[in-house]
């Protein structure tokens, strides 16, 4: 895998700081591409790391960012869309029109490897959630690129978790705001979730593997929980009694018209629509490539006790600077 130039789309979100660190250890340079360089200038002290400012959605820096690579990987993806008019347009922008874009640069720059970030559940005729429609649609899309020439191979994680992640961290966070009663709505929505360490070592083997091009590769944790198991563990871990209110449908879908209009849109009805589907895996490719699944065990209760811990700092800081 050494010597090689990856370009990275999507690259400076949570699953591609820790690709970026598990390419760059194996000896690889990695391209990364950004609309805000200063934001992203932690990633600098890596030598191995090109961080470009860039459009990806113009065709002709895209052709430009590939030029010289020798593999592309696909990251882009968004849970929710900005306003709430047009609704399924920037879910098309970013799942379907981009790859497209992807594809064609790719074959202009003669680059012939593509991994490519879908998600479990997603579904090209998906009838309700535009999240999982569209994923679906470019998933096929850039499979379909392999009728001229392309080395595609897509992943399906269930929620992955990990260090920054914004699923344990978000409701650690939201836990700890709310007083006694937590209202939680879809809390018997099933999950396998999946150690971000896993997947970017999943995605790191399959560069190096043609028996993983053309598949489409699931990507479990070794244990199924509900929503509400999950809550109720993450409380337990940074130390909150709260009670889950488990929310009934009529009241989940009220919940989801109510908050999609917060600013940040913490929950939406797409989010509802997706959640009505159990993201677990089948078949888990993970052991297929032979990586033995992680364990939230393994990993949450170090992040959140550190989480914990400067808050701790924090609020005593505070603390000495009124006194």
């Amino acid at each position: 895998m050494s010597e090689k130039l990856i370009c990275i789309i999507g690259g400076t979100g949570f699953v591609g700081h820790h690709l970026i660190n598990r390419l760059t250890h194996a000896g690889c340079n990695v391209r990364i591409p950004t609309r805000r360089r200063e934001r992203h200038r932690d990633l600098l002290v890596n030598p191995r790391v090109e961080l470009i400012e860039a459009n990806i959605y113009e065709p002709a820096v895209l052709r430009k960012l590939f030029s010289e690579c020798t593999a592309v990987i696909n990251l882009v993806g968004i849970l929710n869309e900005h306003g709430h008019h047009e609704l399924g347009l920037g879910f098309d922008r970013a799942h379907v029109e981009l790859p497209r874009e992807i594809v064609e640069a790719m074959r202009a720059s003669q680059v012939k490897r593509l991994l490519h970030m879908s998600a479990l559940n997603a579904y090209p005729r998906e009838e309700h959630s535009h999240y999982l429609r569209s994923k679906g649609q470019g998933e096929d899309l850039v499979h379909a690129a392999a009728a001229h020439g392309l080395q595609v191979t897509s992943f399906r994680p269930s929620v992955i978790f990990g260090p920054g992640d914004s699923f344990f961290n978000r409701f650690a966070t939201l836990l700890r705001i709310t007083p006694v009663l937590f209202p939680l709505a879809c809390a018997d929505s099933r999950f396998a979730p999946v150690y971000i360490g896993d997947v970017v070592e999943a995605m790191a083997r399959a560069l190096d593997d043609p028996g993983s091009i053309g598949k489409h590769c699931d990507l479990c944790g070794p244990e199924t929980y509900t929503l509400a198991e999950l809550v109720e563990y993450t409380a337990r871990q940074i130390g909150v009694r709260r009670r889950i209110w488990k929310l009934s449908d009529a009241l989940s879908r009220m919940q989801a018209r109510m908050l999609e209009y917060v600013p940040g849109k913490p929950f939406s009805r797409d989010n509802y629509w997706s959640l009505q589907k159990e993201s677990v895996c089948q078949q888990n490719y993970l052991t297929t490539l032979g990586i033995t699944p992680t364990s939230i065990d393994a990993v949450v209760p170090g992040y959140l006790a550190q989480r914990m811990a400067r808050a701790g700092y924090q609020r005593f800081r505070g603390l000495a600077r009124r006194g």
